[in-house]
Order: structure tokens, then C-alpha cells, then sequence
């Protein structure tokens, strides 16, 4: 009786390389194809991967339960790894090692599979997501153990086998693409000191390209929930993060170019597009820091957003912590209501007008003009008290 296995398929040169691998080791492969918004057509991965060697296909549309589920906390949080990554490879990975589960319940499979290296992040994450979901499950990682070195080789695999693969050897990037962008690797993108080529890039436009008048776009909040870009209500949440990848990517925002230190101890050089992720996690920030008051929102910052990237990157999603912390901002997103203005132009979205309906904002308290409410006075003895530990340690060890 044959093995069964899930495997995780994207459809790319590794997991098509992998169906063909797996079945000669005697597995029995259901590939699952998860629609997290590649921006892709889908309906021919059910007949590529048969041809490879699938003895079942499945292709399921979730953008719109990526979106609120996944993407839409880790905007609250504020979550940027190393200050720069929007996690969007990080992302997805436990939504599909969910969905993987749950079909190695339904077909009796005793293996998953994915098709990350043995010093990528994406084994992790996987991994720990599938064991903490179903921890009597095994997970397979076929590149970490076949006889392929190099890409090239698994290309050269591919032709022998009759297994139709994007990667070419004249564009070997390697593409993880979802609604919260694309992620690069591989090829001339290895050479730290060369600028990424520009045929490397997806859905940004070269910043130098970019139209040469700004664009202004205003993106409304609705109880920590983005519903609409300049007045446009969107009822799905997909959709608006798509269109404003669109909008922002044809003014070049959203490319990140970062030497990013990698979960299993390696420096990597990454580049990311990610237009609609750092406009919308800049925005959700700049609304708090008008409707939350300064403790809460230091409070956010400290120990919130960056605790928040480090477990998403470490594949901890299905922790109580990460959990905990969602319920944290989701109390905080009932008062993110309002309206934030960007300038796009040539590479950078510049914030230049915010407003709430329950913002702290209170012209006349901040105002230097004959309006000024701000009671000066009370401002002397304010900064006396607040200096008195200063001036006290000062004059004891005061140097004679």
C-alpha cells in the first residue's frame, strides 16, 4: 500500500520537481494549492500537477480569510521584522500548513510536505505550524534530502521529465508571491553588492519610471479595519489590499532591499515588493498615534510590534503569546477610526494629513497662535518636578 502524502504546491520549480520526486519514492501525492492572492491563473495547476505525478489536485481560493485572518492583525501590530520586512512570506505559511492538515485528516494521509530548503525559514514554519496543529503528523521536506545541488540541476530534471517550470536559467529568481507582496530570491540577487536587476521585480515600477506627478490617496479606518480608498467602500478586504498594490506599485513604493538574518542563523540578501503592506501598516500606525494616548501607544510600540514581527518570522503563529497579543490589538482597533493622506511619487509615500473622529489632537492646546489654551505656567512646575531626580543625582555626585 502506498504512502500518502499532502504536499504543499506553488506550481514553482521545487514543489513540480517534487511531485516526480516523491512518486518515485513510492507516495501517493495530493498536491493543495492555496489562492492567497499570486495574481496568477490557477486552473491549469490541477493538469501540471498530475502531469508531475499527482494523483489528486486541489486548488482553493482563501485571499479573503488570508486577508482578515493573517493580514489584518499583523497591520494592527505594527510588525515589521528587522524594522524593514512586512513578513509576507511568513505570512501565509501557517494559513496553508492549516489548510494542509485538515486534508491529511480528510484523505487518512500520515505526511505532509513542503518545499522549503534545509536553511530557509519556510521549514520552520511549516513545521511548527503542522506539529501544532497535529503533532502525531510527519512532515517531509524532499530538498533537504534529494540528490539536486543546485537549481540548475532541478531545472536540467524538469526537461528530462517533461515538467513544465517557470525558472529558467537565463531568469533563475526564485518568486513567493501573496497579497501582502513578492518576495526574491536567488540568482544575481545573491551578489550583495549588485543592484537588484530590474527584471527581477513583479509589481513595482523602477521609482525613475515612476509618473512624474504625485498622487494623493486617502485611506479610510473603520474600528481598526481599512474599508476604503478614496471614498471607495471595499466589502472584501482582499481586494482593497490588491488595488492598492496596484495603485501604489505603478509609483514604485514598496520595494525592500535588506541583508536579513535568517532563523537558522545565515545572513541572506532578500528583496521584497510589498506596496499595499507598508502603506497600510504605516497608516493603521498613524491613526493610533492620534487616537491612543501616550501610554497605551509607547506601550504598543515597545512591546508589541517588534515581539509580534520576531514570532512571526520564528513560525510561532499558533502560539497562546501571538494570540495574546492579538487580543491586545484588537481592544485597541475599536478606536482606529479615520482618515490617512499619502503623496506617492517616485518611490515614497509620504504621509501628509491624518484625521479621526476620536483623535487626541486639540488644535488650541498645540497651537503657538493667540488661540493657545496650554497653560504655561503649569508647564514650570511640571518640568521641575520631572527634573528633581536628575538635579538630586547631580549635585550628589557633583565632581569637586
Amino acid at each position: 500500500m502506498k504512502k500518502r502524502v499532502i504536499l504543499a504546491y506553488s506550481g514553482g520549480l521545487d514543489t513540480s520537481v517534487i511531485v516526480r520526486w516523491l512518486t518515485d519514492k513510492g507516495f501517493e501525492v495530493i498536491t493543495y494549492t492555496a489562492d492567497v492572492g499570486q495574481g496568477e491563473e490557477l486552473d491549469e495547476i490541477p493538469e501540471k500537477a498530475k502531469a508531475s505525478g499527482a494523483v489528486e489536485a486541489i486548488v482553493d481560493d482563501i485571499k479573503e480569510e488570508f486577508a482578515r485572518e493573517y493580514c489584518l492583525p499583523l497591520m494592527r501590530s505594527g510588525a515589521l521584522y528587522e524594522n524593514r520586512y512586512t513578513l509576507l512570506s511568513a505570512l501565509s505559511r501557517p494559513l496553508i500548513s492549516k489548510k494542509i492538515v485538515e486534508l491529511a485528516h480528510k484523505y487518512d494521509a500520515h505526511y505532509v510536505a513542503h518545499g522549503s530548503t534545509g536553511k530557509g525559514n519556510d521549514q520552520v514554519r511549516f513545521e511548527t505550524s503542522v506539529w501544532a496543529l497535529d503533532p502525531d503528523i510527519e512532515v517531509l521536506a524532499p530538498v533537504r534530502d534529494w540528490e539536486f545541488k543546485s537549481r540548475d540541476e532541478e531545472i536540467e530534471y524538469a526537461k528530462k521529465h517533461g515538467i513544465p517550470v517557470r525558472a529558467t536559467k537565463e531568469k533563475p529568481y526564485s518568486y513567493d508571491r501573496n497579497l501582502w507582496g513578492v518576495a526574491i530570491e536567488a540568482g544575481p540577487l545573491e551578489d550583495i553588492w549588485q543592484e537588484p536587476p530590474e527584471d527581477a521585480f513583479e509589481i513595482t515600477v523602477n521609482p525613475q519610471n515612476a509618473p512624474d506627478t504625485p498622487e494623493y490617496i486617502e485611506i479610510e479606518f473603520e474600528k481598526g479595519v481599512p474599508v476604503a480608498i478614496n471614498g471607495k467602500k471595499y466589502d472584501q478586504l482582499w481586494q482593497l489590499i490588491w488595488d492598492l498594490n496596484e495603485i501604489a506599485g505603478k509609483h514604485g513604493v514598496g520595494r525592500i532591499d535588506m541583508v536579513e538574518n535568517r532563523l537558522v542563523g545565515i545572513k541572506s540578501r532578500e528583496v521584497y515588493e510589498s506596496p499595499a503592506g507598508l502603506i497600510l501598516i504605516k497608516a493603521y500606525d498613524e491613526i493610533e498615534s492620534l487616537v491612543l494616548d501616550r501610554f497605551t501607544y509607547h506601550y504598543k510600540l515597545t512591546h508589541v510590534a517588534q515581539p509580534y514581527a520576531d514570532l512571526v518570522y520564528n513560525g510561532l503563529w499558533f502560539s497562546k503569546l501571538r494570540e495574546a497579543l492579538d487580543a491586545f490589538t484588537s481592544e485597541i482597533a475599536q478606536l482606529v477610526n479615520g482618515v490617512v493622506r499619502f503623496k506617492l511619487y517616485k518611490g515614497n509615500a509620504q504621509i501628509v494629513g491624518r484625521k479621526s473622529p476620536n483623535g487626541l489632537y486639540f488644535e488650541k492646546l498645540a497651537t503657538y497662535s493667540p488661540e493657545d489654551e496650554f497653560d504655561h505656567k503649569a508647564g514650570e512646575y511640571f518640568t521641575k518636578v520631572w527634573g528633581l531626580p536628575l538635579k538630586v543625582f547631580a549635585r550628589a555626585n557633583r565632581r569637586k
